[in-house]
């Protein structure tokens, strides 16, 4: 008598973690520098960053294998932001906050061969952006970058470590602004007047100096010298004071007797400039000459250290 029996086969393959995925934005997250001097711009770089380069992926506990890679490739028909007038902000693309992994335009940037993303697939990915110092006239700067993204990891392990998926995407294109408004800005160079000592108000000399101001690129401007402290209401003269006493002077555009004041055609305009007359040059000074006097036509005040403070301006 032969028995028969049954042999029952039972295989199970735990799986754990779970399904994810990534899917590329159309319109990647802005990286705006918003409004800087042209002055900051001409000087030091410039930094900001986008918390979204155009790709995102649901975020889990599964640990990326060798083999999984997120790949973007920057390109642009230009090599910077454009400005109104022509000029172009370069700028230096980083895969991190740091200067240790710049991207290059054109080339494949692996996130995950390089180590950037951790040990699980990431949730966004940033890129962030470091200015050249750019000597650049005032207005909206903004560049349009084609990212392409190119991605595989596994989204599911079986309990012996066997990839159970693959999320993967190819070619696919996002789009990202960077963008910054340079706003006009001047550096001033004005050095007091001292006048010196004197018996009487006839014996003060002329004192003849210079003022330089360095303005945005492109701009054309006005300087503007206020009427001082202590001015005369009747005449406008400016007045330097000594307790109760007062001390008429004023200041005169270049070497002649044209008041230089604060409003209207008492203004110096940039085109007047005795040096480098024109619109502001951005990395280079214009001069401004002038000739202070004591008035003669006074009587002398008594004997004292008499002072003023005069306000300068500039007006685009």
């Amino acid at each position: 008598m032969k028995g028969t029996f049954g042999l029952g086969l039972l295989c199970c393959l735990a799986a754990f973690g779970a399904k994810a995925g990534c899917t590329p934005a159309g319109v990647a997250s802005p990286a705006s520098y918003g409004t800087i001097s042209s002055t900051l711009v001409r000087t030091a770089a410039q930094s900001t960053s986008s918390s979204n380069a155009g790709l995102t992926c649901t975020a889990g506990g599964i640990a990326l294998l060798s083999d999984a890679y997120f790949k973007a490739t920057i390109t642009s028909p230009r090599t910077g932001m454009l400005g109104p007038t022509g000029d172009v902000i370069a700028y230096t693309i980083y895969a991190n906050n740091s200067t240790a992994h710049p991207m290059t335009r054109g080339q494949a940037f692996d996130f995950a061969v390089n180590g950037l993303l951790g040990t699980a697939a990431p949730s966004v990915i940033p890129l962030y952006f470091t200015t050249a110092v750019n000597n650049v006239a005032a207005g909206v700067y903004t560049e349009t970058l084609n990212v392409r993204w190119d991605w595989s990891y596994c989204t599911g392990l079986g309990a012996l470590g066997i990839c159970l998926g693959y999320d993967t995407g190819s070619n696919r294109i996002s789009t990202l602004t960077v963008s910054m408004t340079v706003a006009n800005d001047c550096t001033i160079s004005a050095p007091s007047i001292s006048f010196g000592s004197a018996p009487v108000v006839s014996a003060f000399s002329t004192v003849s100096q210079t003022i330089s101001v360095n303005c945005t690129k492109g701009s054309a401007y006005t300087v503007g010298l206020g009427d001082g402290t202590h001015p005369i209401s009747v005449g406008g003269r400016r007045r330097m004071i000594s307790g109760s006493n007062y001390l008429a002077y004023d200041i005169f555009q270049s070497a002649g007797s044209t008041r230089w004041g604060s409003v209207g055609a008492a203004r110096r305009a940039s085109s007047s400039a005795e040096v480098f007359p024109g619109n502001g040059l951005g990395n280079g000074s214009q001069i401004f000459n002038y000739n202070a006097k004591i008035y003669t036509d006074q009587t002398t005040p008594p004997a004292g250290s008499y002072t003023d403070n005069v306000v300068l301006d500039v007006g685009f």
